[in-house]
């Protein structure tokens, strides 16, 4: 239902510069819009009494012209209310209401050739967005985005998780401290180091005052991603959108009737409410794969974690500097430690087939690994050629037999002009051999040379990519791209993405800190699914050349991760001879699902702890997942949510007597005890620890 109600219409004339005010649906929070003396648009947000944002600037700076954000009168405004609900291709929950007070202020420059731009502000219950609109008009047809003013002026020095504004990765370990602590100097670089005070989003604030902020973006397209200024003294936030290559500060190319992402805050009293927040969302386009029976939710083990700890490598030979032209690959003398090898890739096919799970990834199948990353050269990879020990026919007709995919890899090294160029023939080449899904990889340095990872240029590409895979049926999971908006709910094949430091530093890094996992949902995974590659059982010693070296988890929490890390595509991470010595565990594996009907947050504190409840899509099942950081805690689960009068069978996976990640990561133990709508669980987490529960009806 959409009621649409004109407030105020002018006809060349200007509406005085009133504050316009809107609240919420249910009244929660009020959105007040205002213009400056000089014509600069405001805002504020406030949560009841609380004020969520001061007023605050908003405006775009263009290249060689006028700039959209000073000497504005009102020409219109217009309010509407939206309230309809809709089921997405797979999520978190069956259903999604999308239900919102809209205002939509249309500005005039009478001094810059009556230029207009529409300010358009969507206002939830649980949060905002706003973006900026220009439509065609005189004058203002092609257009370059210098800086975008848009503030976040925060009322205190909040509580803030935060990873530094690299343009070019998002693989860094959470800081926690107040705004007028941020500072990114001593945080060491993976690609490009920020500046002092800036910071990625989505940001994670909490306030003295007892309320939960989140700042982020909704519906990246067609623009480059946009970090965040601090000012670690008035605790104000500006955007900082990432530039191009031209090297003249440039961060969009824009063609009228043009709009950008939306800017979103999520706010509420209550964490939980935070997780389950759908605003983000909401604020996407509806699906444009029109046919999406081909999609499928699905879990996978692969070839993949062995190189991560160095038993094996990606490469099939030693040999340096190698062309990918005229190469003879089959006259290379081979390493012996080739991970992607017939046999080896049939070793885990057998054993998904044997526990059910529906993909195999495989890394380093093709040819080119030999000198692929750190050389910023461009012709890499071909995505259709195997090396000599790996049989595609072969391999293909095996899977099929075992009812198992093969889940298709495409590393770039950066290089995505060459992927560009290939991508058709690689596609091809995975509908030919029975390949419905792809998990591609940004590694390096960008070609072309001088743009980011984040930048308009590849943002474009991530969804072209998306585009392109789902014209040839294909799923696509992408590793080190921009971090997700919520483009998900537009191409539902995009079922994941990294763009977060995972699972995988625990192999070759320090590691990620027991609170990592509690931080993430309230910060990378508010906008979208994360393939975090949880399930790892050998915890210490798996790293021959550190053997000090450790996950920071005890096993009972890796399991808890499927149910706490959402994504539709989960990898079973650890190799399956360290599956093997822990069966009765890993049948929580096997039997937890990846796609939801609804999804219960039942509690969560970022940096501290998270306990969720799903229910499995189609069926009367549930499964809770509880986490905690390095501190041991008892969390209590109410099963309020299960059907009343029937009675179930939980088991029960928990950490074991003297379980701990650094001395004991895995005790476990596991107990099943009958339960209906009325009982009670307590869940004791240990240090670094967790649970997870299974619950199904008695007798299935």
């Amino acid at each position: 239902m959409k009621i649409a109600a004109l407030l105020l219409v002018s006809a060349g004339l200007s509406v005085p510069a009133l504050a316009q005010t809107i609240h919420s649906p249910g009244n929660k929070l009020t959105l007040s819009f205002q213009l400056s003396p000089s014509g600069e648009p405001t805002y504020q947000l406030h949560f009841g009494a609380k004020t969520v944002v001061n007023t605050s600037k908003l405006g775009l700076l263009l290249q060689n012209q006028p700039g959209l954000d000073q000497g504005f009168q009102v020409a219109r405004i217009d309010s509407t209310v939206h309230d309809a609900t809709w089921q997405p291709v797979w999520g978190e929950v069956k259903n999604i209401r999308n239900h919102y007070k809209e205002l939509a202020v249309t500005l005039a420059q009478p001094a810059a050739n009556g230029h207009r731009m529409v300010l358009r502000f969507r206002l939830f219950d649980d949060g905002v967005g706003f973006r900026y609109e220009v439509p065609q008009q005189p004058g203002l047809t092609y257009f370059v985005v210098q800086d975008e003013k848009t503030e976040f002026n925060l009322p205190a020095n909040h509580k803030a998780f935060w990873i530094p504004g690299d343009y070019d990765s998002n693989e860094y370990a959470y800081t926690t401290s107040r705004l007028s602590e941020v500072n990114t100097t001593p945080i060491k670089a993976i690609e490009k180091k920020a500046a002092p005070t800036r910071i990625q989003t989505p940001l994670m604030l909490k306030s003295d005052d007892g309320l939960y902020v989140n700042i982020h973006e909704a519906a990246l397209v067609n623009y480059s991603a946009m970090m965040l200024n601090v000012d670690t003294k008035t605790f104000g936030l500006t955007s900082q959108l990432v530039p191009d290559a031209t090297g003249t500060g440039a961060k969009a190319y824009l063609q009228a009737p043009e709009n950008t992402p939306w800017r979103t805050i999520v706010v509420s009293n209550k964490a939980p409410e935070v997780l389950a927040s759908k605003l983000i969302l909401n604020l996407n386009e509806p699906s444009k794969v029109t046919d999406t029976g081909w999609i499928k939710p699905q879990k996978f083990v692969g070839v993949w974690w062995e190189m991560q700890v160095s038993k094996a490598s990606w490469n099939y030979s030693d040999t340096t500097n190698i062309k990918l032209a005229g190469t003879e690959w089959n006259k290379l003398k081979p390493n012996g430690r080739h991970g992607a090898t017939t046999v080896n890739v049939k070793r885990y096919i057998d054993f998904a087939a044997a526990h059910h799970i529906p993909g195999v990834l495989v890394e380093g199948w093709n040819v080119g690994w030999e000198d692929w990353v750190g050389n910023w050269k461009e012709e890499v990879f071909d995505f259709v050629t195997p090396y000599p020990d790996f049989d595609v026919n072969e391999l293909q007709r095996y899977a099929a037999s075992k009812g198992v995919n093969i889940i298709m890899h495409h590393e770039t090294s950066g290089s995505v002009t060459n992927y560009e160029r290939r991508q058709d023939a690689a596609y091809r080449f995975m509908n030919e051999h029975g390949y419905t899904s792809v998990k591609t990889g940004y590694v390096g340095r960008i070609i072309p040379r001088g743009e980011h990872h984040d930048g308009q240029w590849m943002v474009n590409h991530y969804v072209r990519t998306a585009q392109k895979t789902a014209d040839s049926h294909i799923m696509v999971d992408m590793h080190e791209p921009v971090r997700p908006t919520g483009l998900h709910r537009t191409y539902p094949n995009w079922l994941a993405c990294e763009a977060a430091r995972g699972n995988e530093f625990n192999a070759f890094s320090e590691g990620n800190l027991p609170e990592h996992e509690t931080i993430l949902p309230f910060t990378r995974l508010m906008g979208g699914p994360m393939d975090y590659t949880p399930g790892i059982f050998k915890l210490q010693g798996y790293a021959a050349s550190a053997p000090q070296r450790q996950v920071h988890t005890t096993l009972a929490k890796q399991l808890a991760l499927y149910v706490t890390m959402y994504s539709p595509l989960q990898m079973a991470a650890d190799l399956p001879e360290n599956y093997n010595e822990h069966l009765d565990a890993f049948r929580f594996i096997e039997d937890v699902p990846v796609d939801w009907d609804d999804t219960r947050i039942v509690a969560a504190e970022p940096g501290d702890y998270l306990t969720i409840a799903r229910q499995a899509k189609g069926k009367n099942e549930w499964y809770v997942g509880s986490i905690t950081d390095e501190k041991a805690r008892t969390q209590t689960v109410k099963l309020d949510f299960l059907t009343p009068g029937t009675t179930y069978e939980a088991t029960i996976y928990a950490d074991g007597k003297g379980a701990s990640w650094d001395k004991n990561p895995t005790a476990y133990q596991i107990r099943k005890q009958k339960v209906n709508s009325k009982t009670t669980l307590k869940l004791q987490l240990a240090a670094g620890g967790g649970a997870a529960v299974s619950i199904k009806p008695a007798g299935k």
